[in-house]
């Protein structure tokens, strides 16, 4: 196989973050600030000090998975998905690494300074999440390689990212953000779903054991569907809460729900499977935009 030109460092990093995935990060906080918002407490600053700890959590993790899902022989010469830093010799796996551990400590200070809305327990928190970062693909029992990587994304991308962002501003959590954080939570996991969907050859033969991998591709279509037309479902359960008619805007996305199904069941390459990561990313990103819209309309 032809040795791959290196582009520019600055693009090398950029891919190592992962830009598909980062809507995973700001949904959550985009979803809880409009509904503390609805509830007359929305707090800018704490709605920033959470993104901020998101995004740099969600890249220190990518970064993780470059550099361990390489030493766990994951990632090869015969990877389908885009190419990774660490595996293609772009970037050294120690200097991956101590990247890794300067986001992730970033992410951690930037925590700290949510104490002050959500007491010292928030500390268990951002612990957690570092912890769960390296975890993912790391450690003496990495979870992705197990088939926990979907439970991790949907506890940690949609409830918890949802529910802490919710309570800092608010000082509570209400029946409401459990709700929302719901299909924040399957729609981030829909974006692992493709991922492995498409790395599934590689990661059999690298033993790494994604549900993908442990239940077929078939189970993997009903899965990514059933998040769909769950998420889909989530407004009209807010709605038959009380909630105004503005909370069906999401409905929108129907449509657009609907192709990225076929498409995920009629892909044969590579290539259209990351075309569809990408949009699938959207997916997640335009309806936490909709969801946020009607919950600031549902106040007026």
């Amino acid at each position: 196989m032809p040795a791959l030109t290196q582009p520019p460092s600055w693009r090398v990093w950029l891919e190592a973050m992962r830009p598909r995935t980062l809507p995973a990060a700001v949904a959550p906080v985009v979803v809880a600030s409009a509904l503390a918002w609805r509830d007359g407490c929305f707090d800018g600053t704490a709605a920033a000090l959470c993104l901020g700890f998101a995004l740099l959590i969600q890249i220190g993790t990518n970064f993780a998975n470059d550099y361990y899902d390489h030493a766990h022989g994951a990632d090869t010469e015969h990877r389908v998905g885009p190419t990774r830093a660490v595996a293609a010799g772009w970037v050294r796996p120690g200097t991956m690494k101590l990247a890794m551990w300067g986001v992730l400590g970033a992410a951690f200070v930037i925590g700290l300074g949510l104490i002050a809305w959500g007491g010292p327990w928030l500390l268990l928190i951002g612990l957690a999440s570092v912890a769960c970062a390296i975890a993912y693909t790391g450690g003496p029992y990495p979870l992705a390689y197990h088939g926990w990587g979907d439970l991790f994304v949907f506890i940690f991308f949609g409830l918890v990212a949802v529910g802490a962002s919710y309570y800092v501003q608010a000082g509570a959590v209400t029946a409401d953000t459990w709700l929302v954080a719901v299909p924040i939570g399957l729609l981030a996991v829909n974006i692992l779903v493709v991922n492995n969907y498409r790395d599934v050859a590689t990661d059999r033969a690298a033993g790494k054991l994604t549900l993908v991998v442990r239940l077929g591709e078939r189970c993997a279509r009903w899965q990514f569907g059933v998040a769909l037309w769950g998420a889909l479902g989530i407004p009209l359960v807010l709605v038959g809460r009380g909630g105004s008619p503005w909370l069906l805007l999401p409905l929108l996305l129907a449509p657009m729900a609907w192709r990225h199904q076929v498409r995920l069941r009629k892909s044969k390459t590579p290539g259209e499977l990351i075309q569809l990561l990408g949009a699938t990313g959207r997916m997640l990103a335009l309806y936490a935009l909709l969801l946020a819209a009607g919950l600031v309309l549902d106040r007026a």
